[in-house]
């Protein structure tokens, strides 16, 4: 092959790879619009699987690619570890998985920004060194911070906050000073102390932030997680020259920085409050029946519940984490249909901050085939719960916790809520009165119109909808 043959090679495969990425990142908005309405969330999901694809294929005609070895080692580990996570891992686990794919995440680019500075900090810009500062400190609060809300949400880490005097000013110090060393790099960027300093500050600051954040923030520090991650990919982005990653990388921050907010407004807390407030405090013990709350408990069996739901014209479903950890949702459907056979009208009310990640209930009550018709947003069904003859919560805990309309000096004062207690009926499914990630009474168990069926949610539900046939 002469010079000219082989200039002529890499325009071409100069061009296939711009191409490439430019379908990719077509394709990856287009998917994100996608998954904004239930309606199109199946066929936005294909699409951004197909934008992932091409920008692999895109970054595989990359000039400065020289051998293809390690990168299909890669392949077959990536391949190995994925592809039994999609198919084993239940739809009940997803907050853990994402969380785990996260911490895969920052520590990709964690590596990609070492592996970049490694090779070429003696000949690196100020703005290359700038962007793989900031990619690695990202990366790294990612990886850490990642893992350990992994561990709070699988039960190996503790669930309640982990606080200490002047861990806001160990944060606020070890934050100050990671800004301080990328100014630094960016002035003399062959300092290579200064940037494994940055890197261990990194992997600490990931677990100090999240070690004080309780369970009942999961859903927003899993939205801000994902922000950081998609912001590390936008930095690697920069530093790689690679357009898709550009663009991913701020599709990925903007949104999940976006989703927090609006996790933040549901709970009626700030930014300030999430990261530093230390909200979702567990308590250890666990009791069973009705002489564990401070009133009085009405508990019956599923075989009332059904004589109530046999008469009811119209019933509302208000699903919670614990139907997650019971993986109920199917029984749940179960119930429903013979309910709607019988001519009632069935519904199903979905909190913002239901589960421990947003959309949480969704994923799960579509995995049991419920229509997207019959999931009602808080806004759109607080009104109805008034006109309802029976409203079933399957293991919700401070969500429909009236505390937080009636109490002032109550952690979830101020909380949006669903107004499940001013239905004619409310049967509770629940293990036990223990209280929620606030740590406090739900005052709805004590209400003369509530029924507690305590046990297993799958379980209980079995039982009511073998009552109800009968």
């Amino acid at each position: 092959m002469n010079a000219n043959d082989y200039m002529a090679g890499i325009d071409l495969r100069g061009t296939a790879y711009l191409l490439t990425l430019l379908v990719a990142s077509v394709l990856f908005l287009l998917g994100l619009r996608g998954l904004s309405h239930s309606e199109t969330a199946r066929r936005g999901m294909f699409l951004a699987v197909f934008g992932m694809v091409a920008a692999v294929l895109g970054t595989l005609l990359n000039s400065r690619i020289v051998t293809y070895e390690w990168i299909l080692g890669g392949l077959v580990v990536g391949t190995i570890i994925g592809v039994p996570m999609g198919l084993w891992i239940p739809m009940t686990k997803m907050p853990e998985r994402i969380a785990l794919s996260h911490a895969f995440g920052g520590l990709a680019v964690a590596l990609v920004g070492v592996a970049e500075y490694w090779n070429h900090h003696a000949s690196l810009s100020r703005f290359d060194t700038g962007a793989i500062g900031f990619e690695v400190l990202l990366g790294t609060i990612t990886l850490t911070g990642s893992l350990m809300a992994f561990g709070k949400l699988m039960g190996i880490l503790p669930g309640r906050p982990q606080t200490f005097p002047g861990q806001n000013a160990l944060n606020l110090a070890f934050l100050t000073t990671a800004l301080v060393l990328i100014v630094l790099l960016i002035i003399q960027p062959t300092q290579q102390i200064l940037f494994y300093v940055l890197f261990t500050i990194g992997l600490l600051l990931g677990i100090l932030m999240v070690a004080r954040i309780g369970g009942a923030d999961m859903p927003v520090v899993i939205c801000i997680l994902n922000s950081y991650a998609g912001l590390a990919a936008a930095a690697t982005g920069f530093a790689l020259n690679n357009p898709v990653l550009i663009v991913c990388g701020a599709l990925d921050g903007g949104s999940g920085l976006i989703l927090a907010l609006i996790m933040s407004k549901a709970m009626n807390r700030s930014f300030k409050n999430v990261i530093f407030g230390a909200f979702g405090a567990t308590v250890a013990q666990e009791c069973v029946g009705p002489d564990c709350s401070s009133g009085t408990v009405r508990d019956g069996t599923p075989e009332d519940a059904a004589e109530l739901l046999k008469i009811a014209n119209s019933v509302i479903v208000v699903p919670g984490y614990g139907m997650a950890v019971a993986q109920a949702q199917h029984a749940i459907r179960d119930l429903a249909d013979l309910l709607e056979k019988a001519g009632t009208e069935v519904k199903y009310a979905i909190h913002p901050v239901a589960g421990r990640m947003p959309g949480h209930m969704n994923v799960l009550l579509a995995e049991a085939n419920i229509s997207y018709d019959q999931l009602y947003e808080l806004d759109s069904i607080n009104d109805e719960f008034q006109r309802t003859d029976v409203s079933i919560v399957v293991g919700a805990n401070d969500v429909v916790n009236p505390a937080a309309k009636s109490t002032p000096g109550s952690p979830i004062y101020g909380m949006p809520i669903l107004n499940v207690g001013q239905s004619k009926v409310v049967l509770v499914l629940k293990r036990s009165m223990s209280p929620g990630f606030a740590g406090i009474e739900n005052e709805l168990f004590v209400q003369p119109n509530t029924m507690m069926i305590f046990g297993d949610a799958k379980k209980t539900l079995a039982q009511i909808s073998a009552a109800v046939k009968a």
